[in-house]
C-alpha cells in the first residue's frame, strides 16, 4: 500500500525516499493502514520532510481523530521550533483545540519549549 510505504519513510526520516515518493505521485494526504497520514507521523524535527509533504498539498490541519492533535500541536510539544515555524507558514491553524482544550502554545509550555512558547505568542 502507497500510504503505508509514504509514512514510513516520513516517521523513519527518509528524505531521499520521501521525495521520490512524492515525485511519483504518490498522495502526501493518503492514510495508511493505521489511519495517519504521513505529516501526522513525520519525524518532527526534519523541516525537510515537512517542506516535501507541504509542497506536494499534505493538509498541515488534519486531526487526529483520537486525540484531536494536528501536527503543529505535534512540533509544539517536542519542541521543534523550525517544524513549528515551517507548519504555520504553510497555514497550519494555530488555534485549534485538542481533546484535552489545549492549543498548540499550551503544550508548547508544558513541556518547557520556551522558544517555541514565544514564537507562537508572537502570532497573537
Amino acid at each position: 500500500m502507497n500510504a503505508d510505504i509514504l509514512t514510513k519513510a516520513a516517521a523513519t526520516g527518509d528524505t531521499d525516499r520521501v521525495r521520490i515518493l512524492l515525485e511519483n505521485g504518490i498522495n502526501p494526504n493518503a492514510v495508511n493502514r493505521f489511519g495517519k497520514t504521513p505529516i501526522q507521523v513525520m519525524m518532527m524535527g526534519n523541516t525537510r520532510i515537512a517542506e516535501l509533504l507541504l509542497m506536494h498539498g499534505a493538509n498541515p490541519n488534519i486531526v487526529d481523530s483520537s486525540t484531536g492533535l494536528t501536527p503543529i500541536h505535534d512540533a509544539a510539544r517536542e519542541g521543534f521550533l523550525d517544524t513549528v515555524g515551517m507548519l504555520v507558514r504553510n497555514n497550519a491553524n494555530t488555534n485549534v483545540r485538542d481533546r484535552r482544550n489545549l492549543l498548540p502554545l499550551d503544550l508548547a509550555k508544558e513541556n518547557g519549549h520556551e522558544e517555541v512558547l514565544a514564537y507562537l505568542k508572537s502570532l497573537e
